[in-house]
């Protein structure tokens, strides 16, 4: 057995020349120590069988150790490419020998069973403690924007409204939650511009118009800062434009015309509007007239068109309204001051006192009127100005597509017209090599071109598609939002008026049921003690005189005021 061993060892000597070169003879006679020793082991699962003084009883149902030869020579193999592999696989091999449970008479029956499981204590984990943001919520942040404080500013030549811009929000690209900034009008312009200009075919949200005649007055003042401040609140609540850089300049920054100033020496094309189309080298021209294929996009066309109509002249209705309330509220001021003219006038405290009172009444429904002629503009009146320009808004939209459908199309024009150059050269031979090749680069970058804008006109079509929808749910619930508190305070003002009137007539009863009634002062040799006719029983004569009774009075009074 022994003769055996050591021709397994010669013939693993023997095969060390089939080694890599450079560390064979260091290799061979380690591995041969390393088999050598192995004679010392009883191993009798071992891949040179069984050793020692137990050779004759392990080997008698075994055969000769010849297939032992051929596993030694592979595994030898294996292990020479790479150490630590080696030395993961005895790793391995001495944790599994490892039994970490008591019962160790069936080791390997058993099949290996993970711990359980513990449940995971309330106070461990931190972070649950902690209050999470949803993704829709992190991707969706709220904007509370408020417009206020406008105050006229610079002097005559150079007079404008300056309006303090408040936002709060939870957006984590600002740097604070709530900030305030100071803008003038031709910002809320230049905001506009710069939102159509990077998101084409989104409806931006527009300012109010400008107007050169009245803007200092106070009513102007109030509807245009309530417009501005509906303009932000909708462009921050829109899922893109509210994560636009311009939009955050806006809002944020405290030097704004020092960074606009930056901005446009960076980007020299800023002030040429040319968009997306021109940023990515598409020429962006009207070309020949547009004629629309689409017919959806067509019929949505025919309804905005009408629909502005219609708004326009609810807008006229609204004004005439507005206008009335105006000329009631000054026929109301002026009656007011004729009923108090008339009161100072008369001596009667019987009628001077209700002359007054109801001159009060005229003032105060004169105040009614103006306040409710504001509430009109600011609830109805300003819902249908923003609509029709809000359509103007849409109708940019539209044509901004025509401009993509136009830039789609000069270009594959111009593909066209380089790949006959291209075909020309082609068909006149190698000769002009150089330039075949600059055109074969012209043509793949007019496929590129074509491509873009390609894509560029659909995207903005399904994107157009989307803002109508939007543009639509919206109409309904900020016009539904604007007639009910229209609604509410044409209400609201109604019993303010028949307040006032009962009142009024309130004070009238307790006057004529707490005081005695002061007649007329009598006239000469008529005395207290005649009964009045009108205290006669039965007389015909009213309780409270007829007209002549009341001319005779005044007569007699007037005589002895000139006596």
């Amino acid at each position: 057995m022994r003769i055996a061993i050591r021709e397994v060892n010669r013939n693993f000597v023997s095969s060390a020349p089939r080694s890599p070169a450079g560390r064979g003879p260091r290799t061979v006679k380690r591995y041969g120590t390393q088999s050598t020793r192995l004679e010392a082991v009883d191993d009798a699962l071992g891949p040179l069988g069984p050793l020692g003084d137990n050779a004759s009883a392990a080997s008698e149902p075994q055969g000769p150790p010849v297939p032992p030869q051929k596993e030694e020579t592979a595994p030898s193999r294996q292990l020479r490419p790479s150490t630590a592999s080696s030395q993961t696989s005895t790793v391995r091999s001495m944790m599994d020998s490892v039994n970490l449970n008591d019962d160790t008479e069936e080791p390997s029956l058993k099949p290996r069973v993970p711990p359980p499981v513990q449940p995971p204590s309330s106070d461990s984990p931190r972070r649950q403690t902690q209050p999470s943001v949803s993704v829709e919520q992190a991707a969706k942040p709220t904007f509370d924007i408020t417009v206020g404080d406008a105050h006229k500013v610079g002097d005559l030549t150079s007079s404008h409204t300056v309006y303090s811009v408040r936002t709060k929000t939870t957006s984590k690209a600002y740097h604070n939650p709530e900030f305030t900034v100071s803008r003038r009008y031709r910002d809320f312009l230049w905001l506009y511009t710069q939102l159509h200009n990077n998101n084409p075919g989104v409806v931006v949200p527009p300012p109010p118009e400008k107007q050169a005649v009245g803007r200092f007055d106070s009513e102007f003042v109030e509807s245009r800062r309530a417009a501005l401040e509906r303009m932000l609140n909708k462009v921050a609540a829109h899922p893109i434009l509210q994560h636009d850089g311009d939009l955050k300049l806006f809002l944020e920054s405290e030097a704004f015309n020092v960074d606009v100033k930056h901005k446009e020496r960076k980007e020299p094309n800023l002030g040429e509007s040319k968009g997306m189309l021109g940023s990515l080298g598409i020429n962006v021209g009207s070309g020949a007239k547009f004629v629309e294929h689409d017919d959806w996009f067509h019929d949505r066309k025919i309804y905005l068109d009408a629909l502005e109509n219609q708004l326009k002249a609810l807008l006229k209705a609204t004004d005439t309204v507005v206008a009335q309330r105006k000329s009631l509220a000054e026929a109301a001021g002026e009656f007011s001051a004729s009923l108090h003219s008339l009161a100072t006038v008369e001596l009667s405290p019987s009628l001077s006192a209700p002359l007054e009172g109801l001159s009060d009444v005229q003032l105060r429904i004169r105040e009614l009127y103006d306040r409710q002629a504001q509430q009109d503009v600011l609830t109805l009146g300003i819902v249908i100005d923003e609509y029709i320009r809000l359509i103007g808004s849409v109708k940019t939209a539209f044509t901004q597509r025509q401009k993509a459908y136009h830039s789609w199309h000069s270009a594959e024009s111009e593909l066209q017209k380089r790949k006959n150059t291209q075909d020309k050269l082609m068909r006149q031979g190698r000769s002009q090599q150089d330039r075949l090749n600059q055109l074969g680069a012209d043509v793949a970058d007019a496929e590129r071109k074509v491509h873009q804008a390609r894509l560029l006109f659909e995207d903005m079509g399904r994107l157009m598609r989307a803002e109508l929808d939007r543009f639509e749910r919206e109409k309904v619930e900020d016009f539904k939002s604007g007639v009910e508190t229209y609604l509410e305070s044409a209400v609201e003002a109604q019993k303010e008026l028949i307040e006032l009137w009962e009142t009024y007539l309130m004070q009238l009863d307790a006057e004529d049921d707490g005081a005695p009634p002061l007649g007329p002062k009598l006239p000469a040799g008529v005395t207290a003690d005649e009964p009045s006719p009108a205290a006669v029983p039965g007389s015909d004569v009213p309780e409270r005189g007829s007209s002549e009774t009341a001319a005779q009075t005044a007569a007699a009074t007037t005589a002895e005021l000139e006596e």
